[in-house]
């Protein structure tokens, strides 16, 4: 195109010219697309004051909570619970400042990101704070019953802990979209230190959960026996003894997954939140509603509620019978079968799905969205966790070359672990980086043809004038044409709409059985403790904190793989 001269402008480009200088001067709350973005210098810097103040109060509350947890340290759950409650007053003083900030400036907070904190986020993220209540309502019941021998900090910690669930649920309801362009560097301080609090708070309940689960190394029997945290509000010298008090201390044990992830969801959605201050929206962020409702869908529902209920079924059994030396053998070889066959199944359908992306014609999304990118980000970092649990498991199988029947299903469960997250991995980041499917225009025919610069209607009535033979014969083959392209045109229909139920089938059905592999380690299945070949390879002091460290990150990541693959449900 060759230079416009300023004489061929007309009038209305040149309001528009007009317009767009006028455009940067306007306030940003007033418009969804503005001209210029803020400075890159002044945004990373803000960033790096903020990460640093997040990253101190991460690393404290791990070294606080770390020794706390040990018998051998001179630290006990008051400092670790004092330092907990700090934080939490301090979170909750910045959230509502700016609350009350943002009900005042509503024009500053206008500018969302559609991306971030979907609704069924938001719904996970409620459903675990309710549970997160029940749970201090536990432990202040438990408090209260040893309030004899126990610290106050332990009846004052659940109600802090209470109180800042119902003001951060609120508080990430109703802002987790926004994309902050005021006060910016004093935002991003705050969600760090919300980051860091929800981290600090993950961290004691996963120490809690751990060693509650973890074998006592001073205890002969590997599956019996509980060491007693410290980190989490419990002490050796002040256990309970009435039956009351055991009610308490067992329901929220049980409860305890629910409100890691609360912290682990409300971690998330801080961490977007914090990427969009200072950001601005562009219309190609905006994706089209989808539906959820899984119309004329069966397979893959059908074939996940089976895999569910057999997995809980599965899981009761081997509760009941692994305490038991009589029946831990069999319940072990079942826990391993079910896994083995799960697994497989999860993996074929990984595969397939990861493949029908490959012949999938629609676009790659390449536009900037920090949700999409934290979602890859968590996906392979908490694959790490069931990553070095399975390679540990297979260097002691190997090297110790034993025969037993169950040493071999565990070789292949381990294996096969590695490679359903893999395949897995793989089909969730091809969805997620999908352009969503066009509304209606590729599920209906097409009613215009163009074929050699001709327009052609599908049913065309061609006129032929008395004894023009040539135009009677060049409609006849533009008419053939043009049937051949409906033809080749509803074909091409026919396999988008084939692939694209497969791809919802296939999602459904991992995201169904993703949720029993949540539960089976998340509510106490330990066969990493209960098979006694890891354990004596390497240890219980290094098995033990192998354990301990990976599962957490398993646990994630089967929650994560679900709000994943609902997504791209939703894509598809």
């Amino acid at each position: 195109m060759g230079d416009i001269s300023v004489d061929t402008i007309s009038p209305a480009t040149e309001s528009s010219l007009e317009n767009d200088t006028k455009f940067e001067k306007i306030s940003i709350g007033q418009h969804s697309l503005v001209a210029v973005e803020p400075p890159v210098l002044w945004k990373k810097g803000g960033r790096l004051l903020s990460g640093h103040l997040g990253l101190n109060v991460l690393l404290l509350a791990i070294v606080l909570v770390s020794s706390g947890a040990f018998n051998d340290v001179a630290v006990v759950d008051r400092e670790v619970l004092s330092l907990l409650c700090v934080l939490m007053g301090l979170t909750g003083c910045w959230m509502m400042v700016y609350l009350l900030w943002t009900s005042r400036k509503e024009r500053h907070t206008t500018l969302k990101d559609s991306h971030a904190g979907p609704i069924w986020l938001r719904v996970g993220l409620a459903v675990f704070g309710v549970c997160s209540l029940v749970l201090d309502v536990l432990k202040i019941g438990k408090s209260v019953s040893l309030a004899h021998c126990g610290s106050p900090i332990q009846i004052i910690y659940p109600v802090f802990q209470g109180l800042f669930v119902v003001l951060q649920t609120y508080f990430l309801w109703i802002s987790c979209q926004h994309c902050v362009q005021t006060h910016m560097n004093l935002t991003r301080c705050g969600l760090m230190l919300t980051l860091g609090t929800n981290l600090a708070i993950w961290m004691a309940a996963v120490t809690d959960e751990s060693l509650h689960q973890t074998p006592s190394t001073n205890s002969g029997n590997s599956s019996g026996g509980h060491r007693t945290s410290r980190a989490g509000g419990g002490s050796g010298d002040c256990a309970c003894n009435t039956p009351v008090c055991e009610t308490f201390q067992t329901g929220y044990y049980y409860l305890y997954p629910f409100n890691i992830e609360y912290s682990l969801f409300a971690s998330t959605l801080s961490y977007v939140m914090w990427k969009n201050v200072g950001r601005i929206m562009s219309q190609h962020s905006h994706h089209a509603h989808h539906s959820l409702r899984p119309n004329k869908l069966f397979v893959g529902i059908i074939c996940g509620v089976a895999v569910l209920v057999a997995g809980l079924g599965v899981f009761i059994v081997y509760e009941i019978e692994v305490s038991s030396e009589k029946t831990k053998l069999k319940a072990l070889e079942m826990f391993y079968i079910f896994n083995i066959i799960a697994l497989s199944l999860m993996s074929i359908s990984s595969l397939a799905g990861s493949i029908i992306f490959r012949f999938d014609k629609r676009d790659s999304d390449s536009h900037k969205n920090p949700t999409r990118s934290l979602d890859v980000g968590l996906l392979i970092i908490a694959a790490l966790g069931k990553y070095c649990i399975s390679y540990f498991s297979i260097i002691a199988i190997v090297a110790t070359s034993p025969g037993k029947i169950l040493d071999h299903l565990n070789l292949v469960y381990s294996l096969l672990m590695i490679v359903q997250h893999t395949l897995q991995n793989f089909f969730i980041i091809e969805g997620l980086h999908r352009e969503p499917f066009s509304g209606g225009h590729s599920e209906h025919h097409p009613s215009v043809a163009h074929v050699e610069n001709h327009e052609v209607y599908a049913n065309p009535a061609v006129t032929v004038p008395p004894g023009n033979h040539s135009e009677a014969e060049h409609g006849h083959e533009l008419e053939t044409n043009c049937n051949g392209i409906v033809a080749h045109s509803t074909k091409e229909n026919t396999r988008t709409v084939w692939r694209r139920k497969a791809v919802k089938e296939i999602s459904l059905f991992l995201l169904i059985s993703n949720i029993i592999f949540w539960i089976m380690p998340a509510f106490g299945a330990r066969p990493q403790f209960d098979n006694e070949l890891e354990m004596n390879f390497y240890g219980s002091p290094m098995w033990s904190a192998v354990v301990n460290i990976g599962l957490p990150f398993g646990i994630f990541y089967r929650m994560h793989a679900v709000a994943s693959l609902l997504e791209v449900y939703v894509i598809s």
